[in-house]
């Protein structure tokens, strides 16, 4: 497979979608809010990549998995693109206060009742303090995974595997509070008013399911070009299938739940969020996240050697970027737009303009260090090699 001609796209993407930023600013000129909105969504559906490739470096080291170990460095440099969108925050930060109505309201000295009832988090100092720890705590985690990991290519030293495990073992529940306060700061506070206790786990599912399905696609491209030929085995995309099509329940099941809680018990000031969401073109996106968020990767992936398909799995992983797309813009557009949905150039252009530019720094990641962990204690197993353990007697030999 000849992917030569692919290798000026993220180049492409980054010119495009810079033009398109440009004209957006001088379109919304004297409303950067808008604009912040389009910088929201792509920065949001990156993230969960980020957060994605972390949440599997952290699950791999959990469960001592030997299967995942050729691939862990995808994970692992997947994970590390979230030192790069700590700095696309930056613009959101700035324009918060455009973006935010509880924030516009602190400003002008007039919060209400919702916002107060959230003291000190929905407070000026609060989210730009929760936002710079969470960022800060999923860089640091991210980092330094990768920093022992690259260090056992040196050495070869088990112990780094035992700190790597201990280190997944604590940053678990670091990494949960980060992502959940990040998602609610960033995307549940522009309607403050609403309230839900499964919203981080509702983004950490849409996440998992993303990065799972590219990080397929990643592999098999290495796979095919060279770097992980003869190194990833059936099992490898049976079992990254296997997760893809469990995070499909996992996220239907979290978002159906939020949806039937809410809507059972009826409450006005968390059901305005969903009614809100039937008027106009919203009504459509809601359709298309249950038969497309669901339906269609499940019933596609419910068969055994689904999994193995790398036309159908090629199509799920540009299918499931589809759907993360709308899911974000599902979350933060109504803000922008409570009429209905419309097509606005800068939110396609601030998409394209991160992915070109990620896509660039990812791929430059990835040519930094080994691909494969080969110094790793259970690279052999994970090779179906059985390396004996040197008998009492043999030692005494040496």
């Amino acid at each position: 497979m000849d992917l030569s001609k692919w290798r000026g796209i993220p180049k492409l993407l980054m010119a495009v979608g810079g033009l398109g930023i440009i004209a957006g600013l001088v379109v919304n000129k004297d409303d950067l809010g808008r604009f912040g909105y389009s910088w929201l969504v792509a920065f949001m559906f990156f993230l969960s990549l980020g957060i994605g490739g972390l949440g599997l470096t952290i699950l791999h080291h959990l469960f001592d998995a030997a299967w995942s170990v050729p691939v862990r460095r995808v994970y692992e440099q997947l994970g590390g693109m979230l030192r790069y969108l700590a700095i696309l925050w930056i613009p959101i930060g700035l324009l918060a206060p455009k973006m935010y109505e509880w924030l516009r309201k602190v400003v002008a000295g007039k919060p209400d009742e919702s916002t107060l009832a959230k003291y000190p988090l929905f407070t000026i100092g609060g989210f730009y303090a929760v936002s710079i720890v969470c960022l800060g705590v999923l860089v640091l985690l991210s980092k330094r995974f990768k920093d022992l990991s690259t260090e056992q290519d040196k050495t070869g030293a088990a112990a780094l595997t035992k700190k790597m495990q201990r280190l997944a073992c604590g940053g678990v529940f670091l990494f949960a509070l980060a992502l959940t306060f990040g998602a609610i700061m960033w995307m549940k506070a522009l309607e403050h008013e609403w309230f839900s206790t499964m919203y981080g786990v509702y983004y950490f599912a849409g996440s998992m399911w993303l990065s799972l399905s590219t990080v397929y696609v990643v592999i098999r491209v290495l796979d095919i070009q060279g770097p992980l030929k003869g190194y990833v085995h059936e099992k490898t995309y049976y079992y990254i299938g296997t997760l893809l099509f469990a995070f499909t329940v996992f996220y239907s099941y979290v978002t159906f739940s939020q949806y039937f809680i809410i809507w059972n018990a009826n409450v006005p000031e968390e059901t305005f969020w969903y009614l809100q969401r039937e008027k106009g073109g919203w009504w459509y996106a809601g359709l298309a996240l249950i038969f497309g968020h669901f339906f269609v990767p499940f019933l596609s992936l419910l068969r055994i050697d689904a999994k193995l398909n790398l036309r159908l799995m090629g199509f799920i992983a540009v299918w499931s970027w589809i759907m993360h797309f709308i899911d974000m813009s599902f979350n933060i557009l109504p803000v922008r737009d409570p009429a209905g949905w419309t097509f606005n150039f800068v939110d396609i252009s601030c998409w394209m303009f991160m992915c070109g530019l990620l896509i660039t720094l990812f791929v430059k990641a990835l040519k930094s260090a080994p691909i494969l962990p080969q110094k790793d204690p259970r690279f052999a197993e994970s090779q179906d090699i059985l390396v004996a353990a040197p008998t009492a007697g043999a030692e005494g030999t040496h």
